[in-house]
């Protein structure tokens, strides 16, 4: 199975489906003939832009529209709890866990200044395409965070 048709059944579950996890749509995905390893299944999601939304007590996977983006846009302002930078690279500081989800939103923005990010638990590691760019890099990411 390739990629395409792949995420094209993830879509077609996610629309007539209300699934709460990875783990619930990697199962309609087995139920449906499809062998998918979680890995996959994982940078997938994240390539399909899916986030879970929790709708009177439950969470659901469901793609993002601009509504979505706004409240991620918030979630991830709340969740950075500082930015540092030297000479070479810029380290943002988050809530415990939630390094990942900091680092995957900074990835989906495809800035020409990112080269790439590394997210641990509470930290992730902004690496610039040119150490010139650092003081640009935060201020891009800064600006980006703010509620406005």
């Amino acid at each position: 199975m390739n990629k395409y048709a792949r995420q094209l059944k993830i879509k077609e579950i996610l629309q007539q489906n209300r699934v709460g996890n990875q783990h619930d749509l990697l199962q309609l995905l087995r139920d449906s003939g499809m062998a998918v390893a979680q890995a996959t299944l994982s940078r997938d999601c994240a390539e399909l832009g899916i986030i879970r939304s929790r709708t009177n007590g439950k969470f659901k996977m469901l793609f993002p529209d601009d509504d979505a983006d706004k409240i991620i846009k918030g979630l991830v302002g709340i969740e950075v709890l500082s930015i540092k930078a030297n000479e070479t690279t810029i380290i943002i500081i988050t809530l415990p866990g939630r390094a990942h989800g900091v680092g995957s939103w900074l990835d989906q923005l495809k800035s020409p200044l990112i080269l790439g990010t590394i997210a641990g638990d509470d930290t992730v590691l902004v690496i610039p395409t040119s150490v010139l760019n650092i003081s640009a890099l935060k201020s891009y990411i800064q600006k980006n965070l703010s509620k406005n």
